[in-house]
């Protein structure tokens, strides 16, 4: 099995996305559980990029790849990343975001979500997501990482391609214990917000950032259910008592 998420800019706006699209695109979600999926949501909300994840078996992994596009297409306000989708590398341009990760057929899907939009920030978002990723890499109960930023044209399973141009990266850890959740989760944010021009906002946030900036979201994604880690990791890092000089 394995955890394929697929980010997307297809607002009408470059700052936020409207409560219809969110709306319509997670009334179709059920769609992709038809297509194979065992459990699917829209994960992640960041400026005007969404995610949608999904747990598949390996086998049903292209279908339900093309039926997330399906969605993308029919919610669409604008065509956006979609627009960038190509059947051949040499007609691909600026497209989706995509992420892919194993899981352990022994446990509950878990998995550890980060998406990034960008405002003036495309060229450091690689190297950013690049660090979350360094981040994750090793750490015990993480199984699998995936995604990050795009060097070359990518081939997307069930999709096409898509060009080095693509930007917004989206980068998922798959989590063999539940309680390390929050461990692996807070690593990965740490790197990231240790860059410069990298802000963690709330799911849903509009981008209220001065260019150049870069905004990310984090989501646990447990058997199905979404929890936005934004809050309850700002709580574990505010700093408490007398800072000593």
């Amino acid at each position: 099995m394995k955890l394929t998420a697929i980010g997307a800019d297809i607002s009408i706006n470059d700052v936020s996305c409207s409560s219809s699209l969110i709306n319509n695109i997670e009334k179709d979600i059920h769609e992709l559980l038809k297509a194979g999926a065992y459990k699917a949501a829209l994960t992640n909300i960041t400026g005007d990029d969404i995610v949608i994840s999904a747990f598949v078996d390996d086998d049903k992994l292209e279908s339900v790849n093309s039926k997330v596009i399906q969605i993308l297409r029919k919610n669409a306000e604008h065509p956006g990343d979609i627009g960038g989708i190509s059947d051949t590398p040499e007609d691909s341009g600026e497209g989706i975001s995509y992420a892919e990760a194993k899981i352990r057929q022994d446990r509950y899907p878990d998995a550890v979500i980060i998406a990034f939009d960008t405002y003036g920030g495309e060229e450091i978002v690689g190297k950013v997501a690049d660090s979350v990723m360094k981040a994750a890499k090793g750490m015990d109960d993480v199984n699998d990482i995936g995604g990050g930023g795009i060097n070359g044209t990518l081939k997307i399973p069930g999709i096409g391609y898509v060009s080095n141009q693509t930007d917004d990266p989206v980068v998922v850890a798959t989590i063999n214990d539940i309680e390390s959740v929050g461990t692996v989760a807070g690593a990965m944010v740490g790197a990231a917000i240790g860059n410069h021009h990298v802000h963690l906002v709330r799911r849903g946030s509009p981008s209220y950032v001065i260019p150049r900036g870069i905004i990310m979201t984090v989501t646990a994604f447990m058997n199905g259910n979404v929890m936005d880690l934004a809050m309850p990791l700002w709580e574990r890092m505010r700093i408490s008592g007398e800072v000593i000089r």
